[in-house]
């Protein structure tokens, strides 16, 4: 049970003074939806204004606070052209205020004509003329609530840094006192604050190291304790030895042999599920390398030994082509295998539950719907949980607890994590890592072209439908936004069908309803459509050998891991395939090493340890790798650095300190529950 001193932390966000429905929208929309949600929403930067009097051309590219009364007003002949306030300084000298998006309406309401107002934001040049874009202002008599330094918050519609910054005020008056979780000499030697202090000075100023790399260090110690807990409580419990006879195994039909890679993987889990220790082992496969023909092997292993397997995958596409592609090799062995997601529902759902509970159904797949309180086996002995970047400590032990005895885990990622940071999600893992590709695989053939070229990438990808291929076309988004974003999933969708026709193309995204998903899905799959137009969606599983093109519209926005995977959509047959990266004009020069990275090599281990040394801080590869809610205080660079002294302190702690009964002990439980490591709280064994 949660101790009560953090409950005023684990508030909703609604309990703070100011925030109602219309507030708490725009806040959940950042993930945050509590009081500690708001005080682990770090600031990334911090506004520096300079009060003046007088609009100057020297002060171009800096921020200021100036009072100005609006003149007039100039629209655009484009609903989504800017709207410009002509605005004036005491003395005359003119400003243009500059909205975009459709805000004539608000700018009119900001800045009524011949009214003062103090004005803040950034002043620069554009052309001979000064402007601000998107200014902050209030009425004379409110000049206090523009300061000259306030920090900068990740943002989304609806809320300001300025907001942000006072409901966080309010959230750091609710900070208890906490007992300290770090071993004392570790802090009298890197000098860190204490945690609430920490958390103060990094809300008040980003640039404060010292506390930054405290907020983080708990943030990875947490973690590290809890995936040590989870190691030794799985280590302490006996399971069930799984001693296959190869009977199914030998019937397989395999389009090719295992790879070396593939074989001494399989090997590998054959001997951990023969031990009554529960196997707790990460597969790591790039894209393609064969990960599913091992987990099958390790399902069959276990239906062999006369337990039920199951296999757990992060979206119902998955999981449905998971269920397509076992069934259909699966049945002809005599086995039963079953699906069970979230959507499925009465009669369909009720024969599933009793098939697993009275042993009928040999494997089940679905996603997380498959480890809810209803759902009972009646003799689960492997879990295989695919793309462990969705799948939590918290997770692990539910499905822990299916059994009478805990089940055997494999937990496959296509993503390579680098080996640096192995340690942070899966220390508490044995590791098999296949480095080979299966015959047959080609390396895919991949450009980086410019948005300018776009008419000569629509022309080749009609000459590849017209000699009858298949095509991906991903977009970042799913529609238009207000400031006119045209890589959108849907308007290039009906670009692309006026191009090539209606019936050639079509559309896939994570709003659509299930069984639309799964009819555009499938008709890609049986090649009635050509192209295939689709966001993130199909980052994962999805399997069309006749999909040799694949294009990625704005590439330099998605992180290295999906750019990786979207690739490997294509070059799953025989044929050459090829990876389409279009990129936008304004490129940092690291965006260009990264797009320059993909183009050169196919190999995502590869792509993974040099993603970290080019990006550093944020989320490796795109995808957070600390548990189920991810690094929210750690960055990748802190993580790589700080994880060996965690581990050493973590081992600390749970060997000398002995877990609850010691002063350590209590305040490391605090710090679990503090960063909803909750599960591993009653790992905590005392004396």
């Amino acid at each position: 049970m949660r101790p009560e001193l953090l409950n005023p932390l684990f508030a909703e966000v609604e309990a703070l003074k100011g925030v109602g429905a219309a507030l708490a929208k725009p806040l959940a929309k950042l993930g945050i939806a509590r009081v500690v949600d708001l005080l682990f929403h770090l600031p990334t930067g911090m506004v520096e204004r300079r009060r003046i009097e007088r609009l100057d051309m020297a002060d171009a590219g800096r921020g200021v606070i100036v009072t100005l009364t609006a003149q007039s007003y100039k629209g655009s002949s484009s609903p989504r052209g800017p709207f410009r306030v002509q605005a004036t300084d005491a003395e005359g000298n003119y400003v243009s205020l500059v909205f975009f998006g459709g805000n004539s309406g608000w700018a009119r309401k900001q800045f009524p004509l011949n009214e003062p107002r103090i004005v803040a934001g950034r002043l620069d040049l554009y052309g001979q003329e000064l402007q601000i874009v998107h200014p902050e202002s209030v009425p004379l008599e409110e000049a206090g609530e523009i300061v000259e330094r306030e920090p900068v918050y990740p943002l989304s519609a609806g809320i300001t840094s300025k907001r942000l910054a006072q409901l966080t005020s309010q959230a750091l008056e609710r900070v208890p006192s906490l007992p300290e979780w770090i071993e004392p000499s570790l802090i009298a030697q890197k000098g860190w604050p204490t945690f609430s202090e920490a958390l103060e000075r990094a809300h008040g100023d980003p640039a404060d190291t010292l506390s930054r790399e405290r907020l983080a260090y708990d943030e990875v110690f947490a973690n590290q304790l809890a995936l040590m807990l989870v190691r030794g409580a799985t280590r302490r419990r006996k399971g069930r030895a799984l001693a296959g006879d190869g009977r199914l195994r030998g019937k397989l039909d395999l389009p090719y042999a295992p790879t070396g890679a593939q074989a001494r993987a399989i090997a590998e889990i054959e001997g951990d599920i023969a031990q009554e220790t529960p196997m707790l082992r990460l597969l790591q496969g790039d894209v393609g390398a064969g990960k599913t023909l091992v987990a099958t092997m390790a399902l069959l292993t276990a239906v062999e030994a006369g337990a039920q397997g199951a296999l757990l995958a992060p979206t119902e596409i998955l999981a449905r082509q998971h269920f397509a592609t076992l069934q259909r090799q699966l049945s002809p062995l005599g086995l039963t295998v079953a699906i069970l997601t979230g959507r499925e529902k009465g009669r369909a759902r009720e024969s599933t539950l009793m098939g697993l509970a009275d042993g009928s159904i040999d494997i089940l797949i679905g996603t997380h719907a498959i480890f809810q309180e209803a759902v009972g086996y009646k003799a689960l002995g492997l879990v295989v949980v695919d793309e462990q970047h969705r799948f939590g400590v918290a997770q692990r032990l539910m499905l822990a607890a299916k059994g009478e005895r805990p089940p055997h885990m494999l937990v496959m990622t296509a993503t390579p994590i680098p080996r640096t940071l192995l340690l942070a999600s899966h220390g508490e893992m044995d590791v098999s890592r296949l480095d080979e590709m299966p015959p047959g695989r080609q390396p895919i053939d991949t450009k980086v072209i410019a948005v300018e070229r776009m008419d000569e990438v629509v022309a080749g990808l009609g000459r590849h439908v017209a000699a009858g291929g298949q095509a991906y076309w991903v977009c970042p988004l799913v529609e238009e936004t207000e400031a006119g974003d045209d890589a959108a999933a849907e308007s290039r969708a009906a670009a692309l069908r006026l191009a090539f026709g209606e019936d050639k193309v079509g559309l896939v995204h994570g709003r659509m309803k299930g069984p639309d998903k799964d009819a555009v899905m499938a008709a890609f799959q049986r090649n009635a459509i050509a192209v295939l137009v689709a966001t993130t969606v199909i980052e994962v599983g999805v399997d069309v050998p006749n999909a040799t093109l694949i294009v990625i519209e704005g590439a330099e926005r998605f992180g290295l891991a999906q750019l990786h995977q979207l690739r490997g959509r294509v070059g799953r047959g025989s044929a050459k395939s090829t990876c389409l990266l279009l990129r936008g004009g304004m490129l940092s020069e690291t965006t260009r090493t990264r797009l320059a990275l993909m183009r050169d090599t196919n190999d995502g281990f590869l792509i993974a340890e040099k993603d970290l040394e080019l990006r550093g801080g944020g989320e490796i590869l795109g995808t957070r790798q600390s548990g189920e809610q991810g690094a929210r205080l750690a960055d990748a660079t802190q993580t790589a650095l700080l994880i060996p002294t965690a581990h050493a302190d973590a081992r600390l702690l749970t060997d000398r300190d002995g877990g609850l009964e010691a002063p350590r002990g209590q305040a490391a439980r605090t710090l679990l529950y503090l960063f909803e490591r909750d599960a591993a709280v009653g790992l905590l064994r005392a004396g």
